[in-house]
């Protein structure tokens, strides 16, 4: 025997076959983009809900600021003072922020009729300030229900500024 056939230089060499390899790979990338199809796509809605009902997300809050702030005197005879406060509706409804405002000098005049029947003493308590607030939230709903628009559709009105003087 020769030297190149001891070292097995003249045998051809055996390849390794790439063909597994290439398999694991794709079935990794099809596994993977299986996964992921699956997360990302839209969850179906519950049996007898709608699609917009099933998904948890709400629409953006719209806010209504009634311009310009509220002022109005308050307190007895003797001990008149001042109250202002600056406040914004929300809604997720567009219409519903149409209507308010529209109906904005009745609402405003109910709310002056109320801010001005306060008492100082209770509104300087958080307490005091927050049965306002409830207040204020029931006087607008009331407004608009009267004019046939969805009440519960105002979600919260917000004091953005409030001084007493």
């Amino acid at each position: 025997m020769s030297a190149e056939e001891k070292s097995g230089a003249g045998a051809p060499a055996k390849k390794k076959s790439a063909m597994p390899m290439i398999i694991i790979a794709v079935l990794v990338l099809v596994a993977g983009g299986g996964a992921a199809w699956k997360f990302m796509k839209p969850k179906a809605a519950a049996p007898g809900k709608p699609a917009a009902e099933a998904s948890s997300a709400k629409a953006a809050a719209i806010y209504y600021k009634f311009d310009p702030a509220f002022v109005v005197n308050f307190g007895s005879e003797g001990n008149s003072r001042y109250l202002q406060i600056t406040l914004e509706a929300m809604s997720r409804d567009q219409a519903v922020i149409d209507e308010i405002k529209n109906n904005e000098p009745a609402i405003r005049n109910d709310l002056v009729l109320l801010y001005s029947a306060q008492q100082p003493e209770a509104l300087l308590a958080p307490e005091g300030k927050e049965k306002l607030r409830a207040a204020t939230l029931d006087a607008v709903r009331k407004t608009i229900a009267a004019e046939g628009a969805k009440p519960e559709a105002v979600e919260a009105v917000y004091f953005t500024s409030f001084v007493i003087q």
